[in-house]
């Protein structure tokens, strides 16, 4: 298995530390989810759009890496695109809890463009 398919994984799982940062609070009702998550603010809040951010970001980057392994093959250039995604991701997701927005923007900038050049490298 190649290392950008080993991203895909990572990638899968990375919204979960950010779901246990938003949950992690004696107030989180497991039975009502979304109606503990109308009433969070500040960490907690931004803890959660990073998860939900974090699940959008995913199907693209997943399709990304298998087209350019159908079209490519397995080739070094993919794997580090899909190690910086991961690592645009995780930064991306630290900015969001630290509120530090245009940096929290470039992170998104950065593996955006990760998921671009996977598609045009194919």
């Amino acid at each position: 298995m190649t290392i950008a398919f080993w991203c895909v994984l990572a990638a899968a799982f990375l919204p979960f530390p950010f779901t246990l940062a938003a949950k992690w609070s004696k107030r989180f009702d497991n039975a009502r989810p979304r109606q503990y998550f109308e009433t969070v603010e500040g960490w907690r809040q931004r803890a959660h759009w990073t998860q939900l951010n974090s699940f959008e970001a995913f199907p693209a980057f997943a399709a990304a890496v298998v087209i350019n392994y159908l079209m490519s093959g397995p080739n070094p250039r993919a794997d580090a695109l899909a190690l910086a995604f991961i690592g645009f991701r995780v930064l991306y997701g630290l900015c969001y809890l630290a509120d530090k927005a245009t940096l929290r923007s470039a992170m998104w900038f950065g593996a955006s463009a990760c998921v671009i050049a996977l598609f045009v490298s194919a």
